[in-house]
């Protein structure tokens, strides 16, 4: 049975472990990173999150995707889901100390990439948001806290009104 799903009070740390493991990433993978950002519920601060640090790299292509994919496997990523897009290929794993690390390889620019983006800075600039996402996902946690794919798609309406939010501005 996979871990429950907690939610956790907003951590200052997260911010720190980011930025030590973006120094790992650039300096592991070199001039095939194009950008890379620290994404998802950990980037924004006052967000209450599962402990795992999303990070998205932007890549030229599947190409170079693959490369990264080899070269992550010798700093400790693990894990890899094969993702089915055009613009996603892998999500890869590494346990860190004190919380988990989700490293997402994407074209770089595409529109999946910026909707990370996107998302993230609306929800740091808009405190009501921050709110209304930190009810729904703690909701969501205690109706789904075995099944997390159930909580992860129960967050889409949510995630897409914000994205059409931000596109309008």
């Amino acid at each position: 049975m996979p871990a429950p799903i907690i939610i956790y009070p907003y951590n200052p740390r997260w911010s720190e472990l980011y930025l030590n493991e973006e120094k790992i990433i650039l300096k592991t993978l070199g001039i095939r990173v194009k950008s890379i950002s620290h994404i998802g519920s950990t980037s924004v601060s006052g967000l209450p999150s599962k402990d795992i640090i999303d990070i998205i790299v932007g890549v030229e292509s599947k190409q170079v995707a693959d490369e990264c994919q080899t070269i992550l496997f010798n700093v400790g990523y693990t894990d890899v889901t094969v993702e089915d897009s055009l613009e996603w290929f892998y999500c890869l794993g590494k346990k860190l100390e004190g919380a988990y690390c989700h490293l997402h390889l994407v074209i770089d620019g595409s529109t999946h990439h910026q909707n990370h983006i996107i998302f993230r800075d609306y929800l740091r600039n808009h405190p009501e948001a921050i709110k209304e996402y930190s009810d729904l996902k703690y909701s969501l946690a205690t109706q789904y806290r075995n099944d997390r794919v159930a909580y992860t798609n129960s967050k889409t309406a949510f995630i897409e009104k914000i994205i059409r939010l931000a596109k309008q501005q």
